[in-house]
């Protein structure tokens, strides 16, 4: 019984192996063998950029606030009582080139004027018995100048003496020192009255009708409203980008329109905190207020030689990836200038291929596959 057994599980398992092998390479029959990829198609595709070098800029963002070029604080050197006017001198209203600001009472300083000049006139007829005996050679000039005399007009240069010794007899009495006495006291009568500068509007005023002013006293504030200046700061590596005379757009948010300014003082001083230069520009215009916050952008001096690519492609902003034959090479380049996704480098010759989509997995000597490159 034991024999049977025995005999029946070596068959068995003999059937067992058999059938299993059978199975096996039928199955391996069945599957398809593996594609063999090709070394170049496995290189990764990249795609390059031809670089034509040309002239280039970017523009120079600046920004400030408006002030008045010509802005004045006024002042009496005189004192007297502020009098009534056609157009008081009040903040808001505009005054021509010329035209009256403020007047003061100036009774006391005309009076004043009129005896200075009796007693001048007083004098000269005082010296005429001496000067027709003495002098008579140039007699005939001092009597004219004296018929001549008008007490309500400015008095005229003094006759020239015709002798040295003549000159001494003038002077003896007191007679050069009353004129120039007359002149100054008429140069400070117009100081009673005081004139537009320039032709603008009162900012401020300190003093009203009937008040007595005093010299030295201010008594308001006079801007022209027809040219203003606008105050930026440059970065000290812009500044070889700008020059005298240069043209800016100019705008301001919450109004419309545009103004143009130019370029017309650059400063000499560098901000040591902010490595920046002042730069000023003269801005006219309608609408234009003092205080307003503009902004715009200035036009550089084109570039030679320089080179546009996307920001993109640039490795640590220093360096590129160069596409030669199946290779892509690292270069260094110098750069010059960032402004929105365009960067503006120097350091490639004319023609240089450059990969032009950034791939993080890419390293020098990579060897890549190139489609056409692009314009």
């Amino acid at each position: 019984m034991s024999l049977l057994v025995r005999r029946l599980s070596i068959i068995g398992a003999v059937i067992v192996l058999f059938g299993g092998a059978i199975a096996y390479r039928a199955l391996s029959q069945l599957k398809k063998p593996p594609v063999r990829v090709t070394g170049q198609l496995a290189l990764p595709r990249v795609s390059g950029l031809e670089i034509k070098k040309e002239p280039a800029s970017f523009p120079v963002m600046i920004q400030g606030e408006l002030v008045a070029y010509e802005k004045i604080d006024l002042f009496s050197e005189v004192t007297g009582t502020l009098k009534g006017s056609q157009r008081p001198f009040k903040e808001g209203n505009r005054f021509k080139r010329g035209e009256l600001l403020l007047e003061l009472d100036d009774d006391e300083a005309r009076l004043n004027l009129l005896s200075q000049k009796s007693v001048f006139l007083n004098t000269i007829a005082s010296l005429m018995p001496d000067l027709k005996v003495d002098y008579a050679d140039n007699y005939e000039q001092w009597e004219r100048y004296f018929a001549n005399f008008d007490i309500a007009d400015s008095p005229a240069p003094l006759p020239d003496p015709a002798t040295e010794r003549e000159k001494r007899f003038v002077a003896s009495r007191n007679l050069l020192n009353q004129y120039y006495s007359i002149k100054s006291a008429e140069s400070r009568l117009g100081k009673y009255r005081i004139t537009a500068p320039f032709s603008g509007v009162v900012t401020e005023a300190s003093v009203n009708q009937g008040a007595v002013v005093r010299a030295g006293q201010k008594v308001g504030e006079l801007m022209n409203t027809g040219r203003y200046e606008l105050q930026a700061t440059v970065p000290l590596s812009e500044l070889h980008n700008l020059s005298i005379g240069q043209r800016v757009n100019l705008s301001t948010s919450g109004l419309e329109g545009q103004w143009t300014g130019k370029v017309s003082r650059i400063s000499d001083q560098v901000d040591p905190l902010t490595q920046s230069v002042s730069v000023f520009i003269e801005v006219r215009g309608e609408g234009l207020r003092e205080g307003m916050y503009l902004k715009g952008e200035l036009n550089s001096i084109p570039l030679e030689d320089v080179v546009k690519i996307p920001k993109n492609i640039l490795l640590n902003q220093k360096a590129v990836y160069v596409i030669q034959d199946t290779q892509l090479i690292r270069v260094d380049v110098e750069l010059l200038r960032i402004h929105g996704d365009t960067a503006l480098i120097t350091g490639l010759a004319e023609g240089t291929l450059l990969l032009d989509n950034p791939m993080p997995s890419a390293y020098d000597g990579m060897v890549v596959r190139l489609d056409a490159p692009q314009d």
